[in-house]
């Protein structure tokens, strides 16, 4: 399939907040708004982007792969000992439940309209082969079918171990190889066979935060996504895009929602297959 093509977009979302929590505050203090801390009092939820990703999407006749996090709890899962340390709040809190209604019902949804709904494995899951075939269990009881793939929570990679669970739990592709500061083609232009048997990882090529970097300059952007486009022709690579839903807020990530598009329909002028990874893999089994 992938030979009627110039090359290949994989479009991705990993779910890690969905609800403005202690974000909240910090834009309150930084732009001297405190409308902002609406969220925290009332059913305005900014960072729920489910049905606008969808809709934009729909319109421009491209799927996408959700992956959805089955985070621990700091009070409920880790010791008072870890309750004192920064850095487990910022990792630990402020989540949701993967198994609350609204988040079941925005699963199924995605589901039913052809998105692939993934794993996105915890924190700590990356070296705990037990956890990580909880949340995988977890999260095929919601959607009533097998999960294929994902990426680890904050790209966490112990290799080959991480990829071995990965087998071992019944996953058939994993996306963590990459980076959340650079961007471009460092792990190679295609797909990577670890083990030289059918589970494929798929590296990680841009993510929204390492694209646009501290200042939004739009325009700069644009020719950075075109000059990644052309190489990725040149060379007939697998592009792997990660947009977290978050930023399709326009208000607290002005810019980012547009250069989604632009990421996306410059990619379908140049002559790119672009769509979820799931279909991707079984695209590259078809052509192995």
């Amino acid at each position: 399939m992938f030979e009627d093509y110039e090359f290949t977009l994989c479009l991705t979302h990993d779910v890690d907040r969905p609800y403005k929590t202690f974000q909240a505050p910090y834009y309150a203090l930084k732009e001297h708004d405190l409308s902002h801390l609406k969220s925290l009092v009332s059913s305005d939820r900014p960072y729920w982007q489910f049905e606008e990703i969808m809709e934009l999407e729909e319109e421009l006749g491209v799927r996408s792969s959700f992956y959805f996090l089955n985070e621990k709890n700091l009070f409920r899962d880790k010791g008072p000992r870890e309750w004192i340390k920064p850095n487990n709040w910022k990792l630990f809190t402020g989540r949701y439940n993967i198994t609350d209604d609204e988040i079941v019902d925005v699963i199924q949804t995605l589901d039913r309209g052809g998105w692939e709904v993934g794993l996105h494995g915890s924190y700590e899951s990356y070296n705990n082969l037990k956890r990580l075939r909880y949340e995988k269990e977890t999260l095929e009881d919601i959607l009533g079918h097998d999960v294929i793939g994902g990426r680890q929570h904050y790209l966490n990679l112990n290799r080959p171990k991480t990829w071995e669970y990965h087998q071992q739990i019944g996953l058939k592709y994993d996306a963590s190889l990459g980076s959340s500061s650079k961007y471009g083609f460092q792990n190679g232009y295609n797909t990577i066979r670890p083990f030289d048997d059918e589970f494929t990882v798929f590296p990680l090529t841009l993510m929204e935060v390492a694209l646009f970097g501290g200042d939004l300059d739009v325009d700069s952007v644009k020719h950075e996504i075109d000059r990644l486009l052309h190489r990725a022709s040149e060379c007939e690579a697998i592009v792997a895009a990660l947009w977290h839903p978050r930023v399709f807020n326009e208000r607290d990530f002005p810019g980012y929602k547009e250069l989604y598009r632009y990421l996306i329909t410059s990619a379908l002028e140049m002559g790119a297959w672009v769509g979820p990874i799931a279909e991707a893999y079984d695209c590259t089994q078809i052509e192995r």
